[in-house]
């Protein structure tokens, strides 16, 4: 097994000495069988035991818990969804408002289950900054975002522009020309949290066993190597690693984020930089690009990364040179007093996305299955959303949460949009990301000419377009 400190700055942060829990030995006989021990199969756990405390829950993990995606992202807890927008927007204006407030509850929510359970994450509510911050465009593309999100309704308190002046007063990029800001988003460690959520369920009696891949599934059984589990229910909480279990694979397809972390910056660093309440912040480019100041003074910087043919997995997660600096290069953009720091970490991991890019939660009762994922680049907190949501489902409530339209309700997995065959997702996959790249490469050059411009950024218009 990998040297678990250097799968992520966050895994490498715990003072605890990771030693894995015993795997599964046996057959095993349950109400709820969960694979994999990251938010999603944690949350889950956690909120049927808090309304349903006598059934018997059992979790198998393939490695340990905060191995994948839970141990190694960015650290925004989001009160967001991907796809959210077109998802809520035929909605009526009430019925909007009150998806809106759920999505934007999400943060309060955690934070009241680390108080509750006593888990120190890290945790700090200071919102997002958007920022324009690397060419002009950006400032016409997110001034144009803000006039859709208070078009569905949402007001100046959820998103409200910046001036490059009110910019400066929270982040001192190189190059400010505005931005919004959205209260909505808290920062965290990540493998603190899923760690102590790991805690928690066992405290409720959720049995946990790690280094238990399952290695077969079906309805009302999950198969490791050692063992087996017979279950009334159960949950493929897996996300990223779904091309692993199948049909799983086709619905959600593995696809890469990658980050650094520069050595702890002094106060007269953080001082030229800002973000003093611990705001997460993005510059808004196609590249992708997700930061936050960690409790211990370094500057995390991801974005996005990559997918491989036949939705192969990614295990080796040792960035290459040419991965590392490109977000040595888009941060030194931004904090051109950066572009020598001490890279001190590099990390990346798996995670899924579902096809138009439109996050799914389901249970289907005549075969005993609940499901939710596809969350793209903010699972963090959208995975507690569909913890709580699965929860309800299977105890057969309906509730607010169970009546979102990304709530697909109860029905066979096929329902789920399934994903192109081989080469045609490669394929295309790559095409969009060259026009992103292209698109970035012309508009951070001032030289480009304006007809250069106008083209890269048509031809990102349109290739974004096919991704939905």
């Amino acid at each position: 097994m990998q040297n678990w400190r250097e799968i992520s700055l966050w895994m490498d942060q715990l003072d605890e000495d990771l030693k894995p829990r015993p795997s599964l030995s046996g057959s095993l006989e349950v109400d709820v069988a969960i694979i994999g021990a990251g938010y999603t199969g944690l949350w889950t756990a956690y909120y049927l035991k808090r309304q349903a405390p006598e059934l018997r829950i059992a979790m198998v993990e393939a490695q340990f818990a905060g191995f994948g995606a839970s141990g190694r992202n960015g650290g925004w807890l989001m009160g967001n969804l991907l796809g959210e927008d077109r998802a809520l927007a035929s909605l009526p204006a009430e019925v909007r408002k009150a998806s809106f407030d759920l999505l934007h509850g999400i943060p309060d929510e955690v934070a009241e289950v680390l108080e509750r359970e006593g888990i120190d994450c890290h945790y700090r509510k200071a919102g997002i900054l958007y920022c324009a911050a690397r060419y002009p465009e950006q400032e016409k593309r997110l001034r144009e975002q803000l006039a859709d999100l208070h078009a569905e309704g949402l007001s100046e308190a959820d998103y409200r522009w910046l001036s490059p002046e009110e910019l400066n007063g929270q982040l001192r990029v190189a190059n400010p020309y505005g931005g919004i800001h959205t209260p909505h988003c808290a920062t965290i460690q990540p493998a603190r949290l899923v760690r102590g959520l790991a805690e928690a369920v066992e405290r409720m009696g959720v049995q946990l066993f790690e280094q238990s891949p399952a290695t077969h599934w079906q309805p009302g059984l999950v198969r490791t190597p050692q063992g087996e589990i017979k279950a009334h229910w159960v949950v493929p909480a897996i996300e990223g690693y779904a091309a692993s279990l199948p049909p799983l694979g086709k619905y959600q397809l593995p696809v890469q984020s990658l980050l650094i972390a520069t050595e702890p910056l002094s106060d007269a660093q953080w001082a030229e930089i800002g973000l003093e309440h611990g705001q997460a912040f993005s510059e808004s480019s196609r590249q992708v690009t997700y930061a936050q100041r960690t409790a211990d003074n370094r500057l995390a910087f991801g974005a996005r990364g990559g997918y491989r043919f036949g939705g192969r997995l990614r295990e080796d997660f040792q960035l290459s040179v040419d991965e590392v600096d490109l977000r040595r290069y888009l941060l030194g953009e931004l904090f051109p007093q950066l572009r020598n720091v001490r890279i001190t970490h590099s990390w990346g991991g798996n995670l899924g996305m579902a096809r138009r890019f439109h996050p799914h939660m389901l249970v289907d009762r005549n075969n005993g299955i609940a499901l939710s994922g596809g969350y793209g680049g903010e699972g963090v907190g959208a995975s507690n959303l569909g913890g709580r949501t699965l929860a309800d489902l299977i105890l057969g409530k309906e509730t607010l949460l169970t009546r979102q339209p990304w709530v697909l309700g109860d029905g066979p997995l096929d329902r789920l949009s399934a994903w192109e065959p081989e080469p045609c997702r490669w394929l295309g996959y790559n095409a969009i990301i060259r026009s992103f790249v292209h698109e970035d490469r012309v508009l951070a050059n001032p030289h480009s000419a304006p007809w250069r411009r106008a083209m890269a950024q048509k031809l990102a218009n349109l290739m974004e377009g096919l991704m939905r």
